[in-house]
């Protein structure tokens, strides 16, 4: 195989990882369900979902603290989704920083 396959072939491999990235979807719920976030595979918000339940004058903090960790958690399941992909792709090659 020579160099321009090989780079025709990586470049049709990114193509197909960013529309697998476009495509994706990562929900995450924080507080029994209360928050719920769903992130694209670039880690751009798509939703996020307030039961009325937890919004309070009183307690903003919890609120503040339960969004957060809806959007960490569903961060967290998006690497994993592109950790998946990325393996996937690479047919099991292990590239450090990968």
């Amino acid at each position: 195989m020579n160099i321009q396959q090989m780079m025709k072939q990586a470049q049709q491999m990114q193509q197909r990882l960013q529309k697998q990235m476009a495509d994706m979807r990562v929900e995450a719920t924080a507080g029994g369900g209360m928050v719920t976030v769903v992130l694209n595979g670039s880690k751009q918000v798509q939703s996020l979902k307030i039961d009325p339940e937890v919004v309070s004058k009183e307690d903003v903090e919890m609120l503040q603290d339960l969004i957060l960790a809806a959007l960490n958690d569903a961060h967290r399941k998006v690497d994993e989704a592109l950790s998946r992909e990325m393996g996937g792709l690479m047919g099991g090659l292990k590239i450090p920083g990968l």
